[in-house]
């Protein structure tokens, strides 16, 4: 009887994993491999850049996509001040929160992550690996050496979507 039941459920297995490549008439077999082979964790997010500019200075970031950074977004330009954390991370206070829609509980922000800390509403910017924290959110990453946000002094940046956005 178990046999059966093994046998029964591989077939319907194999009967719905046939009849989801099944192709559309009019689509060809090379776009219906193309969307197969593509699956929703290894799909190419939808890359929009920012530019952090603080006087001569300006740092590139790559912004996720996701409900969180692109809520991030939509009040750009921003004027802030980032103030140093904890010998870790620039932080300013944002003008309203972001999303937390399909966000995770928690992260461990690495160098380089543009973060939004939910508890404080506030934004991060990681000079340094940090530590597992609840309520922080990726919004994108930084390109670049992260050293020039280091250190104690106020830094002003104006934050806007890039020119070069891709």
């Amino acid at each position: 009887m178990m046999l059966r039941l093994a046998r029964f459920a591989s077939v319907a297995l194999l009967s719905s994993m046939a009849a989801c490549s099944y192709a559309e008439p009019g689509e060809t077999s090379a776009s219906n491999e193309r969307s197969t082979a593509v699956g929703s964790a290894e799909r190419a997010p939808n890359l929009t850049s920012i530019d952090i500019v603080s006087g001569s200075r300006r740092w590139t970031a790559n912004i996720e996509d996701s409900p969180s950074a692109r809520d991030f977004l939509v009040p750009l330009p921003l004027t802030l001040t980032l103030n140093d954390y904890a010998g870790t991370e620039k932080i300013a206070d944002l003008p309203r929160p972001v999303t937390r829609e399909g966000a995770p509980d928690a992260i461990t922000p690495r160098a380089g992550d543009l973060a939004f800390y939910a508890p404080w509403v506030n934004l991060a910017v990681f000079y340094r690996d940090g530590h597992h924290s609840p309520g922080l959110i990726i919004l994108g990453r930084l390109q670049g050496d992260m050293a020039e946000f280091g250190g104690r002094q106020p830094l002003p940046v104006t934050i806007r979507q890039s020119e070069r956005s891709e």
